[in-house]
């Protein structure tokens, strides 16, 4: 009997970079059709124009037709919360976001990433009432979009079509967040501690505090720049596969895993992205 173990989805993070076209996109692919060639060879992406602005309910309902039906997308919350307001007062920031679209994707919709500044201390009080405020389910956050301010009307997504788990990862930047006290937090709240490769440029966290992993692999020599070597892909899946069957977990309890990688500056990311889920996808008893 096989044992059991976690799913794993692997992609990019954002898809339309110029520097893309004619390399990993081939020459002559329409604009419009690059998420669908990305589902034709990765099993998930990051939405990240949702981190610099509120996208538009057709936006994401476009996304979720353009890719199979086992495709998830991450959706990188707002700037606005999580630099700006320093994740206090957020209420209807919150709900501002959730009304914007990300509920459109419906079964596609994966883990909501809240990334900090590296300027963001660790503020215990703060970060457990922010923890509190997240939805746990598709369904809280549709109550939470219903309170959405005036900015939002006729542009909003406020129906699902089923009640789902929803999950969160938190990646933050400063050391400060190396306190025992942030991971037992996130424990607390079942909220995923981002496992972020910045090439040394900011701390590398690794402990497991929720119920899957999320990692995001932004160069592993020069941030947002270097690729992966052969030998660094190897290690990454050698990691992966050890947290989705639990022999790399403390407690043993596989986890569903999801990878990003974020080194698109000289187009590396997709590249990497294929060749790592290649790896995952073609290791014995895969």
């Amino acid at each position: 009997m096989t044992p059991p173990r976690g799913r794993v989805w692997i992609g990019v993070s954002g898809w339309r970079y110029p520097s893309w076209r004619g390399d990993f996109y081939p020459r002559g692919l329409v604009q419009r059709r690059e998420l669908e060639y990305i589902g034709e060879h990765m099993s998930s992406a990051e939405i990240n124009g949702s981190f610099y602005s509120l996208q538009r309910p057709s936006s994401y309902v476009r996304w979720r037709e353009s890719v199979p039906d086992d495709f998830l997308f991450a959706v990188k919350a707002p700037r606005y919360i999580t630099h700006m307001l320093r994740l206090r007062s957020a209420g209807t920031a919150l709900a501002n976001f959730f009304a914007s679209g990300p509920l459109a994707l419906r079964a596609k919709l994966g883990p909501i990433l809240w990334q900090l500044p590296a300027r963001h201390p660790f503020e215990p009080g703060i970060l457990d009432a922010f923890l509190k405020s997240l939805p746990r389910t598709t369904g809280e956050a549709l109550d939470i979009a219903r309170g959405h301010d005036r900015r939002l009307e006729g542009r909003t997504a406020l129906e699902i079509d089923e009640d789902r788990q929803l999950r969160h990862s938190i990646e933050p930047r400063s050391e400060s967040f190396a306190d025992p006290a942030f991971a037992d937090l996130l424990r607390e709240h079942n909220v995923s501690l981002t496992v972020a490769d910045t090439a040394g440029t900011f701390p590398m966290f690794d402990e497991i505090t929720s119920d899957h992993v999320y990692v995001r692999l932004h160069g592993s020599q020069e941030l947002y720049l270097s690729g992966y070597t052969d030998e660094e892909l190897d290690d990454w899946a050698r990691r992966v596969r050890a947290w989705s069957d639990g022999s790399g977990s403390p407690d043993g309890v596989p986890r569903d895993v999801y990878v990003y990688f974020d080194n698109d500056g000289r187009g590396r990311a997709p590249h990497d992205a294929v060749a790592l889920e290649r790896r995952i996808r073609d290791a014995p008893g895969e």
